[in-house]
């Protein structure tokens, strides 16, 4: 899908605004200028950003209720997806972002990322030993379904719902699980391929 099919895909399905799509720009112009020295994304992803990246993350947006005053993170968010794109979303200024990354490198690409576009955001170097308490938790290429499960269970200390982006082997790794499972969970198709999955799972603490 080309980027005026995506830009169409945002403004009238998912309802982004045309200010939303500027920042989404600028957010994917200075990432093309930082992977030229980093490795932020594939080199191989760099000519599809805007489908394989932006919209795989935007669609995201349709599991989340931002108008309730609540919270998300990102674990593992890498160059800021889902994370920058959810946050570009978001216009209630009590509903709060959380990025969390390892890498130093791209915390700082975030960091300069959210003076530039003007969005609010959290950035945090790594969730080891932190007390995260978020109502969402958000996934896209971080971990094996069954470490983001035990991660979540571990770490965030509320009742959450934990969407996870998974691609063609989504429906392998949960029979895998299945035995062990002791939660709700929904299995649901995703917009940018047909053979991936976004996978809705409600943690009780």
């Amino acid at each position: 899908m080309d980027k005026e099919k995506v830009q169409t895909n945002l403004l009238n399905k998912l309802k982004f605004s045309k200010e939303d799509l500027e920042k989404i720009q600028v957010f994917h112009d200075e990432l093309l200028r930082f992977n030229k020295k980093y490795n932020l994304i594939s080199k191989s992803t760099e000519k599809d950003i805007w489908h394989r990246h932006i919209l795989d993350s935007a669609q995201l947006v349709n599991y989340i209720d931002f108008k309730q005053n609540k919270s998300i993170s990102d674990m593992g968010t890498g160059a800021g997806f889902p994370g920058v794109i959810l946050a570009i979303f978001n216009k209630n200024p009590k509903f709060h972002v959380k990025l969390y990354d390892k890498s130093s490198v791209k915390c700082d690409f975030l960091e300069s990322i959210r003076s530039k576009i003007d969005v609010e955001f959290d950035v945090f170097g790594n969730y080891i030993n932190e007390y995260i308490s978020s109502d969402y938790v958000v996934s896209r290429a971080f971990k094996k379904l069954e470490e983001i499960i035990r991660i979540s269970r571990e770490i965030i200390k509320v009742d959450h719902k934990l969407i996870i982006l998974k691609g063609k082997n989504a429906e392998n790794e949960i029979n895998k699980l299945k035995p062990f499972m002791n939660f709700m969970y929904s299995l649901e198709d995703s917009i940018t391929d047909p053979n991936s999955k976004i996978l809705v799972i409600q943690i009780k603490k």
